[in-house]
């Protein structure tokens, strides 16, 4: 942990996060912050870091269910994910990520599953990537009554057609192309949208045109909020990360020499130790060993015995 770290509780007296709470902190300059949870007990700690906006993120794809890329999670993975995320919350605004598949046939497969998202697992708002076709989706959703985060730049589900993941809106033409999917998805009702792996200096420019919170990842500081996927901000993920990616601890490492511990004191006998068994009469351990003995001889007995011929 970088030696600026302290500790954090959020209040007690927090209350849930809003659509409208989400404006006034904007217009207020009160900086969102975004966090990835993707079952029960990462739900936990975002509560009680108190942040704003947990995501349930595709990226759960990657970081939780060891798949190469997050077009290949399903609805249904999702839905479980959300619902123990969901278990977890109390007061941040749950938002559920459409996975690849699940929204771009058509509206009314967009909007059925969106159903199904805030339904089963009972997040608010869900989320959707990029412009184009999905801002027809967005709005579809918009006027079925569920609130949609929009997503432009890198979008992990089409990263392929992008040129991988590398960051976008790095020519003048890539970032007129940006700012025209950020307006559209406005324009479709979105009530913030997600912007990643962009110029700094792009964002800014794009922020300043929007009026609808905007939430970076490798943005810069210009973005409304900030979010971070759990397992890269925690330490928890290895290898490659991204640039943007600060570490916030090194729990992976922790968790490796923790397990190596207990596999070694199990190999040499140094657990269980007599602080982690439970005790019993004597008298009633007596009771039972007596009552295995009768047992041991009576068994022993029956197999003596032989018919006669």
């Amino acid at each position: 942990m970088s030696s600026g770290a302290r500790s954090h509780t959020a209040p007690s007296d927090r209350r849930p996060v809003s659509l409208p709470r989400l404006l006034e902190m904007k217009e207020n300059g009160e900086p969102i912050v975004m966090v990835t949870a993707y079952d029960y007990p990462s739900a936990m700690v975002a509560e009680a870091a108190g942040v704003d906006l947990v995501l349930v993120g595709d990226s759960a794809a990657n970081v939780v269910l060891g798949y190469p890329g997050t077009e290949m999670v399903t609805l249904e993975e999702m839905l479980v994910l959300g619902k123990a995320v969901r278990r977890g919350l109390k007061t941040p605004l749950m938002i559920g990520d459409m996975p690849m598949g699940s929204y771009e046939a058509g509206d009314e497969l967009a909007i059925r599953n969106a159903q199904r998202l805030v339904k089963e697992t009972g997040c608010q708002c869900v989320k959707l990537e990029a412009g184009g076709i999905s801002a027809e989706r967005a709005k579809a959703i918009v006027s079925s009554g569920i609130p949609v985060m929009g997503h432009i730049g890198l979008t992990p589900q089409t990263a392929t057609a992008l040129g991988g993941y590398k960051a976008q809106g790095k020519t003048a033409s890539a970032a007129i192309r940006l700012y025209e999917d950020a307006l559209a998805l406005q324009k479709a009702g979105c009530f913030s949208i997600v912007i990643e792996a962009v110029p700094a200096a792009i964002t800014e420019a794009v922020v300043e045109k929007l009026e609808i919170p905007t939430i970076g990842i490798g943005a810069g500081p210009s973005t409304a909020g900030q979010v971070l996927v759990f397992h890269d901000l925690l330490g928890i993920t290895t290898g490659h990360v991204a640039k943007f990616v600060k570490r916030y601890a090194d729990v992976h490492d922790s968790m490796v020499t923790a397990v190596s511990q207990y596999s070694d004191e199990v190999r040499s006998g140094h657990f269980p130790e007599p602080d982690h068994v439970y005790s019993v009469e004597p008298a009633e351990l007596a009771e039972f060993r007596r009552y295995l003995e009768q047992e041991s001889l009576s068994s022993q007995q029956s197999w003596d015995w032989e018919p006669l011929p």
